[in-house]
This record gives structure tokens, C-alpha cells and sequence, in this order.
């Protein structure tokens, strides 16, 4: 099965989720820049995005980015995780219902979410649900 964990991040939180991500599903992060793979190509996705402005995904390269390919989702395993400082979650329950709609099968049920820097109990639960899409 061919994986993708791509992600952006500002203050490093998300970039630590994307590791253990990418440790658990046996591939290397890479960042929404650095991403120059055909989607249809790929079989899973994690995908890692914080919450940003008004709990919204960060909206200069991630957002443009993933309302690309959202459409070519359908039929694909989804991982989605990311960190957050303020609110209650409403960007990740967004971004939930976007892939559902997409046709995706949600990894876990839900989106992997932690409030600012993830403890390493966090990294070994991301770890263990990114298994999954290998």
C-alpha cells in the first residue's frame, strides 16, 4: 500500500505529530511544499494541519492544497491529525466531514487532535493509528 503523511506546521507541534505519523506508517513527512507526488498514485494519507485564525486550516498553502486533491480522495484510507491552542476542535470536525463527503475512509474514526505541543503518550497513539494505513 502506498502512503503519503503530508503536513504543514508554524510552530513545530504539528511537525512532531507528522514524525511519529510517518514513523508508524513506514514512510518519510514531508511538508505541503516538498509534496510532489500524484495523488491517485497513493492508496492512504495522513494529513497534518493546526488550527489557525478562527479554528480554520491554514489557509495560504494547506487549505489551497488539500481542496485540490480532496476530490481524488474517494476510496482511500485518511488519517487526520494537528495541534491547536484555542477553541474546541471545530476545524478538525470540518475538515472530518470534508473527507467523509470525499468518499475517504476516516483512519480512527475521527481526527488525531492535541492542544499545543503532543506529549509523547500522544506521539505513540499517533504512531499506533498511522499503522493502520500501511
Amino acid at each position: 500500500m502506498k502512503t503519503a503523511v503530508i503536513y504543514w506546521s508554524q510552530t513545530g507541534n504539528t511537525e512532531a505529530l507528522a514524525k511519529a505519523a510517518a514513523e508508524g506508517a513506514g514512510v518519510t513527512a514531508q511538508t505541503v511544499s516538498e509534496f510532489s507526488g500524484n495523488v491517485e498514485e497513493f492508496d492512504a494519507f495522513a494529513f497534518g494541519c493546526p488550527a489557525m485564525g478562527a479554528e480554520v486550516l491554514e489557509e495560504e498553502e494547506f487549505d489551497p492544497f488539500f481542496t485540490s486533491i480532496e476530490g481524488k480522495l474517494s476510496g482511500k484510507k485518511v488519517l487526520l491529525f494537528g495541534s491547536y491552542g484555542w477553541g474546541d476542535g471545530e476545524w478538525m470536525r470540518n475538515w472530518q466531514d470534508r473527507v467523509t463527503a470525499a468518499g475517504a475512509e476516516l483512519v480512527g474514526g475521527e481526527g488525531f487532535i492535541v492542544n499545543e505541543a503532543p506529549s509523547d503518550d500522544d506521539l505513540a497513539k499517533l504512531k499506533a493509528l498511522a499503522a493502520q494505513l500501511a
